[in-house]
């Protein structure tokens, strides 16, 4: 059987992350047949010249550590190819995970993003103390930036306006929960949502003439 990769996940490069690529290719492959290997990985990439044996083998040695991968031949010779099978599928997202093993904590941005389906309507403060862990504080400015940006690109809506003393309340879109992985701003300004592959905003910048 074979599926339709999302060029969110495997052919925009300069958008995802080295992880996230063989993550995507573990999938496919898993999908495919059920049985994973390096080389198998390298071709689902098309061997993108940024993504060296290197980064591959550590990866998957991190996955194996936490519990992802099981090698399926153990006992086999050393010139024998390495079968592995997917354990856990964690789903779309790659799994943050140390080389021991052990995962990070989520990064403040995701953390928003994942408490918005979940608290409903919210200030940018709400957000962001309901966001705050132990281990990953979050201010009220990113907060408050994550829901412009979520706003301009209309994956959240304005259910109060703002004034002087009373701020604003916002609320997600159902519609426009597009998936686990945070939206992410870019330097350029821009809204780019990995769950779909797409730039969901830009920000228009003018000319000293008036044009854009």
């Amino acid at each position: 059987m074979s599926i339709k990769r999302k060029p969110s996940l495997s052919t925009l490069a300069g958008d995802v992350t080295p992880r996230q690529r063989i993550w995507d290719a573990i999938r496919h492959q898993h999908a495919e047949d059920g049985l994973i290997t390096t080389q198998g990985i390298r071709i689902a990439l098309k061997r993108e010249h940024d993504l060296t044996d290197g980064h591959v083998s550590d990866y998957l040695r991190a996955l194996i550590a936490g519990g992802f991968l099981v090698r399926s031949n153990p006992d086999a010779l050393p010139a024998t190819t390495a079968i592995y099978m997917l354990k856990r599928d964690v789903g779309v997202e790659a799994p943050r995970v140390r080389r021991d093993g052990s995962q990070p904590p989520p990064p403040g941005r995701e953390q928003l993003w994942r408490t918005l389906k979940i608290i409903g309507t919210c200030t940018g403060q709400e957000l962001a103390d309901a966001a705050t862990t132990a281990a990953t504080p979050v201010s009220r400015a990113a907060a408050d930036e994550y829901l412009t940006m979520l706003s301009r690109a209309e994956y959240v809506k304005t259910v109060r306006e703002g004034k002087p003393g009373v701020p604003a309340r916002f609320q997600l879109v159902p519609s426009r929960w597009t998936g686990p992985m945070a939206p992410q701003i870019r330097r350029t300004k821009q809204l780019y949502d990995p769950n779909t592959g797409e730039v969901v905003y830009s920000r228009v910048t003018k000319t000293e003439g008036g044009e854009p």
